[in-house]
């Protein structure tokens, strides 16, 4: 899946990812950034993620923009 850093706090490790196809808000999960190249996230940021068990976004790696034809997409 693919979408947009809606929030992040790098005190907690919190936040949320908003989904490109349907919209819906994702939490993050603990271990989100866990083997990844991100130490920490900005708002606006594109990410692409999967979802663990509980519907929480995890194994977070780069996006890209539609238009860039950017690895990724």
């Amino acid at each position: 899946m693919q979408g947009v850093i809606k929030a992040y706090d790098p005190a907690t490790g919190d936040g949320l990812i908003m989904c490109d196809t349907d919209f819906a808000d994702y939490e993050l999960a603990a271990n989100a950034l866990d083997g990844s190249i991100f130490r920490m996230l900005r708002q606006g940021q594109r990410v692409v993620f999967d979802l663990d068990e509980a519907g929480r976004a995890t194994g977070l790696h780069l996006g890209s923009e539609v238009d860039m034809g950017t690895p990724g997409h």
